[in-house]
Order: C-alpha cells, then structure tokens, then sequence
C-alpha cells in the first residue's frame, strides 16, 4: 500500500537537474543579497530623514549577521561611517571622560563619536544589559544633547561635556529580544523605528533556486570552503528541508551551512564535496548526539519501558513523541504507549495526565476536543453509561500539544468497542471537532523513533506510522527509512479524516451501515448494558461483570 509513497517521505529534486548544472558557472550572491525584504528596508531607512532614526532588524543575534548588515549598508551608502560593536559596555558608546580639579584631564572618545553622520549596529542584548542607559541613548539618537560617561565619579566636572550627534541605530536581536526591548520602551516599536526581518529560509522554485545556488557559491568562497559537486548539492538541499521541516524550502542560515560544510570538507580530505561526504558528516554529527537515544532505545529493547510492535491489544495504541532535553542539540523520537479503560459511570473521560498536573494546556484542548468528536459521532440521546480513563504510560514528565489526539481517541473507541488495534501501527496527528486529521510537528523525529524501535524488535512487514497527510511536506526522513520503505519493510499511511485512520489501525471502518463498524459496536454494547442494566439488581451486575 505504501511502497509506492518512499518519494514523498524525502524531498525530490529531480526537476532541478538543468539548474544544478549551472552550479559552478554561476556568480556569488551574498546573504544579503537574498533578501529583497531586507535590502528594501535598509534602502529606505538610509533615505529617510528626520524622525525616524532606529531600525529593528528580526535576526539572531550573532556577530556575523550585524557584520552582514554593516557590509550591505557600505555597499547601498558608500563612504559613509558604519560603525559595527559587539560590546555590551555603555561606556564604550558615549565615551568616557576623567576630571580632576573641577578640569578634564583625558577624553576618549565613544562609537557615537566615531559614528557621527552614519550608522551604529548593536545588539538587543546591549539595551536590554543596560536598560538604565536606554533613556540617554535614545536621547542622543534624536539629537539631544548628551554627555560622556564619567569614569571617576568622585571626582565631577562641574560643566558636563555636551554633544550633540547625527546619527542612526540599528538594533539586531531575535524575536523574543526585541519583544523584552518593547516591553522596554513602546516607544520603540511604535513610533520612531522602523522593522524588518532576516529571512532564514527559502522557498524553493526554478527560480529562487538558482539565487540559492549563487548563495551557496559564495559561502563557499567567503569561507575559504570546497566547492560542492553537482550530486552533493541534492544531499545538503535534504539535509535543509529537514532543517526546516518543510520539503520546498530550504534555510539561509550562514552558520547551519558552515558548519556542515567544514564537517564535510573533512570527510572529504578538503577536496571537492560529494553526497556521500555529506551524508558521512551527517551520520557522524548523529552518533556525537545520540547518546540519550541509544539509551531511551534500550530501555525499550530491554523491557523495562513497554512498547508492543507485534500483536493486538484492546485500548492500546503506540502514540509518538518528541523528547527535548535541556542542554541536548539533538531532539529524538519516542514511541509511548497509550491506553484507555471504561468502566460502568456516566460518560465522563478522565484524563490522568491532567488530573496528575503533568499535561499541559494544548494537551488538555486536544483531549477535550477528541472527546466531542466521539459523542458527536455516536449521535446519542442519553449520556453514555461508560466513564473512560486514558492515560500515557510509563511516562514520568509533562504532556502537552494535541499531536497525541487521534492515539487517544483510537484507544478511546477501542476500550469501548472491545475491538484491537494493531500493535506494528503508531499513530500521530491532531484531530478537530469534525475529524478531521490536522499536521502536527517533529514528524521526521516520530517516525524515526517508531522506525528504530521495529527494526530492533524486528520487522513483521505491516510496522508503520499513520500521520496527518498535509504533514508529507514535512518529511525528510533518513535514507535507512526510506530505504525500508521502498522495500516494503516499514509504511506510511497519511490520512485526512479518524474514518481513514480507523480502518488502517483497527481492521474495521468507523461508521457506517456495516454491523462490524467501530460505532456500531460501542452502540450495541450500550444496548446490551441497558438490557443488563433493566433485568438485574447493581450487585447482580457487579458480580455478572467479574465472572
């Protein structure tokens, strides 16, 4: 059913072949000049005049990107004084002077002063250092009189230096920096500044790819790097969809590119760079990071954390997880096991994640919206005499996101119908209040972690992973992956809807006129309890329930 879909797990380039081959013809293009937005805004910010004299520049905060920004200034605004600092010391921007005796004894002057009649770069985290300085350096951006910083304050200058200065700031730091530097000043955002972005990715089409090809041309030589073969490009091209988890871009970040390339170019004894070279840096980079995923696996493999891949189980489905450590580059995939029991009560669904305070908010909105789904779907005109509880098991730290709703409420209509579902099947996605499968996050982590886990176990060949359908853009899986894909080994079933799901999962449809159907069955159940429940006493039905 899925040998076929192994091209769309993997982002495909073929349609660019005629593009890649222009690869070593064509001219360098610089960060900067990818970005039209950018160089749109810095055009305009340097022909203003009058008030408006602070940009907000969105982009990480890193030395090399306020570099880029200072280098594309001089190229737009020749000649003109641009002044580019990484220090956090406000000392080093007004300057500093020292008094004796009521006289100035030494001056040295601050950027402001070398930046005079042009631009000053900084970053977010110099104002967010200094907040108590904002004020004064606000005051000299606009014109007012300033003073230099005394270094001596025991020893004052009764007649304060006053300056005055033509000047524009450029303030550079990521979006969470630039939210602290409004909450500052609002003044900032909203009235005498001017925003944009670096953008650090790339919609790939038959053109942008090209710009993207110059792009890489020049980080190669800017870095004194290997050039790439036609065939290597392809793999690094992969490697960036999964970065940014999305097939039809790719990212712009010079340091993500740099780094794998050096890593690379040592693979490749600093000759020209080759797909197998790249894929060797990756491989590597994996086994320096997955040491606590080794780990997580071996619990699995020695039983001492319970994940089936074989067999059926009532109430039991493999739900998949996204585990971020503190302090840990790698974020890795993890199967959980989610299971769901009923019992006689009155339609309420507990869920023990939240009533142990250990799932999160998103958690709690995707329980509750799967738990309408259900109702709606079996139409009753009475509360249901069942009360379900579902629980992650084994699991030890906070819950949260809704990506485990479809798992839940799959394990939520098993319990009720006494129908299995297929342990070799793991399922991920979010389900809305009409059934609908919508696209969750970490899919490449997800299905990894489920992958590693039967391959362990070892493959039945009907092992896979049901997932949202508009999540197949997302997918850059790893080569071994895809290869057990193609090999009919491991499958990927995308889904849009719980009646698509249900049937893969569980060998039965949904709904329907079908008597087999999953709704059908948790309705005769509640038929034959209300029977039950009408011919015998409630310790009658106790003990009939036990026997």
């Amino acid at each position: 059913m899925t040998q076929n879909i192994w091209r769309s797990v993997t982002p495909q380039y073929d349609q660019f072949h005629s593009q890649l081959a222009q690869y070593p013809s064509l001219s360098p293009v610089t960060l900067l000049d990818t970005q039209p937005r950018l160089a749109n805004a810095i055009q305009q910010f340097v022909q203003l005049k009058g008030f408006t004299r602070v940009m907000l520049i969105n982009a990480p905060d890193n030395s090399i990107y306020r570099q880029l920004v200072s280098q594309k200034l001089q190229v737009i605004k020749p000649n003109s004084h641009v002044i580019c600092t990484e220090s956090l010391d406000m000392g080093t921007i007004f300057g500093q002077y020292r008094a004796e005796n009521g006289l100035i004894t030494s001056e040295i002057p601050g950027l402001l002063d070398k930046a005079n009649g042009g631009y000053l770069l900084i970053s977010a985290n110099m104002l967010l250092a200094n907040p108590k300085m904002w004020p004064l350096l606000k005051a000299a951006v606009l014109g007012e009189d300033v003073s230099p910083i005394n270094c001596d304050a025991k020893s004052p200058h009764p007649s304060p230096i006053s300056k005055k200065y033509e000047v524009k700031l450029i303030i550079l730091g990521d979006r969470n920096q630039l939210a602290d530097v409004d909450y500052l000043d609002a003044d900032v955002r909203s009235s005498f500044c001017f925003y944009t972005e670096l953008e650090l990715d790339l919609k790939i089409d038959e053109q942008s790819i090209l710009t993207y090809l110059a792009y890489l041309r020049w980080i190669s030589e800017e870095y004194q790097l290997p050039t790439l073969t036609e065939d290597a490009i392809p793999a690094l091209m992969t490697a960036g969809a999964r970065f940014t988890e999305d097939q039809h871009y790719t990212p712009l970040c010079v340091i993500w590119h740099r780094t794998l390339i050096e890593e690379a170019a040592l693979e490749s004894n600093q000759y020209p760079i080759t797909k197998s070279h790249i894929e060797s840096a990756l491989d590597k980079r994996y086994y320096r990071e997955s040491y606590l995923q080794q780990r997580a696996l071996d619990d699995i493999l020695d039983g001492q954390v319970i994940i089936e891949t074989q067999g059926e189980q009532v109430g039991q489905v493999n739900g998949l997880t996204v585990i971020d450590v503190a302090g840990h580059p790698l974020s890795y995939g993890e199967p959980a096991r989610i299971s769901c029991v009923v019992h006689f009560g009155d339609g309420d669904i507990t869920d023990v994640e939240r009533k142990a305070e250990l799932g999160g908010n998103l958690h709690a909105k995707g329980m509750m919206i799967m738990q309408a789904f259900v109702s709606s779907s079996m139409n009753l005109d009475a509360p249901l005499p069942y009360s379900a509880s579902v629980v992650f098991e084994q699991s030890y730290s906070e819950v949260d996101g809704d990506s485990a709703s479809l798992a839940e409420l799959c394990s939520l209509v098993s319990a009720l119908s006494e129908h299995p579902i297929n342990q070799q099947i793991a399922v991920t996605g979010a389900v809305d209040q009409f059934g609908r499968v919508q696209a969750v996050g970490g899919l490449n982590e997800k299905i990894e972690g489920f992958y590693h886990v039967c391959k362990h176990q070892g493959f039945t060949g009907g092992q896979g992973v049901i997932l949202p359908r508009t999540n197949l853009k997302h997918l850059a899986l790893h080569k071994d992956v895809v290869n057990s894909i193609k090999n009919d080994e491991f499958h990927i079933w995308p889904v849009a809807t719980v009646d698509e799901a249900v049937p893969i999962l569980m060998g039965a449809s949904f709904r329907g006129d079908d008597e087999e159907s999953i709704i059908n069955k948790i309705a005769q159940r509640i038929e034959n309890f209300e029977r039950h429940d009408q011919s015998h006493s409630i310790a009658e039905r106790i003990k009939n329930w036990f026997v």
